[in-house]
């Protein structure tokens, strides 16, 4: 069991924890959550004892192992495979005593290596890199040849190898593609020991924890469930909170109303004074805080005529060599495309050649004559100028521009004035990966080309990313290890396999399972429910199905919008007074109402969407 006992920690005089408390017997799974800069890195530092408490106290079980993630990744010469078994420091010294161990000894060693299943040892240390993305070769090669994001898939292997009693991972699906993402939800969900992991990636939060342990206002609180559990309970003990502190609010009212109106009066002093009394002691209730609200403001395009790129027949690799051939494909600016595919297939060269920093080989792309590409990628973030500010970087692109317009076009990614003029080398990742998204769609682009847009991003900046490429009218090029951001955003999927880019026959569902199964191809129909395949609709025919289900999706966003504002009318504590029974049963009507709108407009969005999936696969 790891106990967290009013436990309180400050830096440089700001406080991030006070009288934190959290207990997590051995074996949970728990997501820790919470906005970035509150302070859940540094509360792994002060398990791992790393750091000092102020007060209070962490207790971990006598002779428990604590892992995580070394912050210096493996650059030796060792070879993959024995760089992630010397991880194991047990085996890997046991091993080495046994070489030199006299007979008593040897049956001791030999027992202990038996009991830790040192035997299995290899052919687990390989599954694990094999899961994480190594082939069979890569495994035997060094260190040293991988790059930076690599050799941290390896320092992973290692800790997750060594499996400590308590695991420890700060963002580990950062460095990791979506096929190493849905590996380790999964390797995660069956761990044998206790898993404490900070993330910001929604489904492993809903598939590999049991757990949330949310920090907030320097405080923990453990919440049983994933993510989507969760964040529904917390919405309900705001709104509670919320109306609480309304009613509070009138209650308080009404009670210095009757101090003011009779203080003075000897009749009623004495009534009086008691109501000041009843206000002294009322505990206060606070509406809960509203977070500053997240934002992305992608300037809109113009439109082009479709469509706005086609490549035919089109190669594109490098030194002479194809990495992707044949390429027949289609991009219409109201496109949203996902592109899938094991790492080193080719996704990134596509997004490479699509944005105009590769040229074909062969074959011919066209493109519109006023196509305007943007495109980020997570190197460059790291390319961005560390001795400038934003503001900088900005003024670079803009210097015509009077520094007020420039300031708004920051704030409208969520740089405020204090991010503006601050050091790039002094923001977090999350802000360097914005002021990135920021100066990709500086020119209103008409087509979006994002590589793995979510590291560094909390949940709430993904959402927003989320609103913002739904609102966005250009096209979407998208390359994430994020399910629900794929899910949310595209509504076309391309594989990029065996050198080859084509549509994708099943949906994200059915991928996710494909690769958690080891296979390469989606499941086959049974041929004996196989229908006559229809003729395919034509490019107007699926546009037409795209703009139904826009305007399908727009309804139910505004009946979505009218059932938010009927629930805040119903959270208002002023309507279950006695006097007003009449309005209660009006407003809880039109709520029934609305609900019954809302399943309608939601069953016809989905059938519209199924329509145009059709569609597309035809």
């Amino acid at each position: 069991m790891l106990r967290i006992s009013d436990i309180s920690y400050s830096v440089a005089g700001r406080s991030l924890l006070e009288g934190a408390s959290a207990t997590i017997p051995a074996g949970h799974k728990v997501g820790i959550v919470g906005r970035n800069g509150t302070g859940k890195t540094t509360l792994f530092r002060l398990i791992r004892g790393e750091l000092t408490l102020d007060s209070g106290s962490i207790e971990v079980p006598a002779r428990a192992r604590i892992g995580g993630v070394a912050q210096e990744v493996p650059s030796s010469e060792t070879s993959l495979i024995d760089t992630v078994l010397e991880a194991d420091v047990e085996r890997a010294a046991l091993l080495a005593e046994a070489e030199t161990a006299d007979g008593h000894r040897m049956a001791d060693i030999q027992t202990r290596l038996t009991d830790i299943d040192a035997w299995s040892a290899e052919a687990r240390a390989a599954s694990i890199l094999k899961g994480l993305g190594f082939t069979d070769a890569e495994q035997q090669m060094p260190c040293s040849a991988f790059s930076g994001g690599w050799r941290m898939r390896v320092a992973l292997a290692g800790v997750l190898f060594a499996q400590p009693d308590v695991l420890l991972l700060d963002e580990p699906t950062n460095y990791l593609d979506l096929e190493g993402a849905l590996w380790l939800e999964s390797y995660l969900a069956k761990y044998p020991h206790t898993v404490l992991v900070i993330s910001h990636d929604r489904d492993l939060l809903n598939r590999a924890v049991g757990h949330i342990l949310h920090l907030t206002d320097k405080k923990l609180t453990l919440y049983s469930g994933g993510y989507d559990t969760f964040a529904r309970t917390r919405a309900e003990q705001r709104a509670v909170q919320a109306a609480a502190a309304k009613k509070q609010e009138v209650q308080r009212a009404h009670l210095q109303s009757f101090v003011d109106r009779f203080r003075a009066k000897a009749s009623k002093a004495k009534q009086a004074q008691s109501r000041v009394k009843m206000l002294e002691k009322m505990e206060t209730i606070r509406a809960p805080e509203d977070a500053a609200r997240t934002v992305f403001t992608f300037p809109e395009p113009d439109q082009l005529s479709p469509p706005i790129v086609n490549l035919e027949g089109a190669s594109v690799g490098y030194d002479g060599k194809a990495v992707l051939a044949r390429l027949n494909l289609r991009i219409d600016q109201d496109d949203r495309i996902a592109l899938l595919g094991r790492n080193g297939e080719g996704k990134s060269t596509l997004s490479k050649l699509l944005a105009g920093k590769l040229q074909t080989m062969e074959g011919r792309v066209t493109a519109s004559s006023k196509l305007r590409v943007g495109y980020f990628a997570q190197h460059q973030v790291d390319e961005l100028h560390l001795d400038e500010t934003p503001l900088q970087h900005i003024q670079r692109e803009r210097p015509t521009e009077a520094p007020p317009k420039l300031r708004a076009r920051l704030a409208g990614f969520g740089l405020g004035a204090d991010q503006a003029e601050t050091l790039v080398a002094k923001l977090s990742g999350g802000q360097k990966a914005r002021l990135s998204l920021l100066l990709a769609t500086l020119d209103a682009p008409h087509m979006l080309i994002l590589d793995e847009p979510t590291n560094h991003l909390d949940i709430e900046s993904r959402e927003a990313l989320v609103e913002a490429l739904t609102a966005y009218s250009g096209a979407v090029i998208l390359v994430s290890h994020d399910m629900h951001l794929l899910s949310l955003v595209a509504d076309r999927l391309w594989l990029v396999k065996d050198g080859r880019v084509a549509p994708y026959d099943g949906d994200l569902a059915s991928y996710r399972q494909m690769l958690l199964k080891g296979e390469d191809k989606p499941p086959k129909p049974d041929k004996a429910a196989e229908k006559p395949k229809p003729k395919r609709p034509s490019q107007d025919q699926i546009k037409e199905l795209r703009a139904e289900v826009r305007r399908a999706e727009a309804r139910v966003q505004k009946i979505e919008e009218m059932r938010e504002k009927l629930a805040a009318k119903l959270a208002d504590p002023a309507l279950y007074q006695d006097d007003r029974a009449g309005d209660l049963g009006v407003w809880q009507r039109k709520y029934a109402e609305v609900m019954d709108g809302l399943d309608r407009a939601e069953a016809l969005w989905m059938a519209a969407a199924e329509r145009l999936e059709e569609a597309d696969a035809s």
